[in-house]
């Protein structure tokens, strides 16, 4: 697999950026990781890292997409920024698929003008993944598209649906539409709407799905608008580090012996439920694979969208969404 990584994007590039891609050179045999950026500063952060240019190439873009920059103009108005250059090559088949941890809307922008759209697929949508103790579970849409219609939210569960299968083996995942009840009745008219398709789909749909019920274990799969998912998925990063925060207070204030003994109880608990673990989140729907990562990424959230990336364009997801759309009606509302 060749795949191309904005080394420009995101708060802690290039250095971090470059250490990740090193990381996943290594990781992941036979696969060329293309850095797209300032030449001399990602070569220089190669130099410092000692690593050699074995399946690593530099491709020099001279511009960068700001974190706070209006996300289509900085597309259109920054030809050469290393991000919409690494989408070019992923577009013109160059690369196999795209990672950046830069500016998120200006990100999605270039996937949408430069890459496209799927077959059959009306909006792409942001997917992400929250661990718990039932195994992975899948939420979209977090922010891709604010306003979304019910036929939407039905092609983003089928998009969903296939990622977790191909990509977490989730053999048949059940699916929910995000509500404020398990009732049918409940929700705006939106989720009405879009849970009427559900029901009428050949997907294993299992109704509303409350707050609660992301990390209980009754849903693989959970659909929404960008407008909730995302403060859905900001609230759910902030309540998990604040929760760690207070464990690791209190275990600080045990006597030595104590700390020593929770320590690999710690270490091991933060680890599994650490998104970083799970790479970036994949943009469901481009014609690509488009992996977005937060923007205060670092080195091993790097190398773990590397690897999902790799692992998404190796299982062929988007030839299946788009089987998959086209069997629920995907060409027409």
């Amino acid at each position: 697999m060749r795949l191309v990584l904005d080394a420009m994007g995101g708060d802690n590039a290039p250095a971090e950026i470059v250490r990740g891609a090193v990381a996943a050179r290594d990781l992941l045999e036979g696969d060329e990781i293309i850095l797209v950026g300032d030449q001399e500063a990602v070569e220089r952060e190669l130099a410092a890292l000692g690593a050699s240019c074995a399946r690593l190439r530099v491709v020099h873009a001279g511009q960068q997409v700001g974190m706070a920059e209006p996300p289509v103009e900085a597309v259109r108005r920054k030809p050469d920024s290393s991000m919409r250059r690494a989408v070019e090559l992923m577009a013109r088949g160059e690369a196999d698929a795209v990672v950046s941890a830069g500016n998120t809307g200006a990100f999605v922008a270039a996937a949408h003008m430069i890459a496209k759209r799927l077959p059959g697929v009306r909006r792409p949508g942001i997917s992400v993944v929250f661990p718990t103790l039932h195994g992975p579970l899948v939420l979209i849409d977090v922010g891709a598209n604010v306003d979304s219609r019910p036929f939407h939210l039905l092609q983003y569960a089928v998009m969903a649906g296939v990622y977790a299968r191909k990509v977490f083996h989730v053999t048949d995942p059940r699916v929910g539409i995000l509500s404020i009840g398990e009732e049918s009745a409940k929700g705006n008219e939106l989720a009405r709407e879009a849970r009427d398709l559900l029901v009428r789909s050949s997907l294993k749909f299992r109704g509303n799905a409350e707050g609660r019920d992301l990390f209980n274990g009754r849903f693989d799969v959970v659909v929404c608008d960008g407008f909730v998912g995302n403060i859905v998925l900001k609230c759910v990063e902030a309540l998990a580090d604040s929760v760690f925060q207070m464990i690791a207070q209190e275990v600080r204030s045990l006597e030595p012996g104590a700390r020593d003994a929770l320590e690999p109880v710690m270490t091991a608990l933060q680890r599994r439920h650490d998104a970083e673990e799970y790479g970036g989140a994949p943009l469901l729907g481009v014609d690509g694979v488009v992996i977005i990562c937060h923007g205060n990424a670092k080195a091993r959230a790097i190398t773990n969208a590397l690897r999902v990336a790799a692992t998404y364009a190796r299982q062929e997801v988007n030839r299946t969404i788009v089987e998959e759309v086209a069997k629920a009606g995907g060409c027409a509302e």
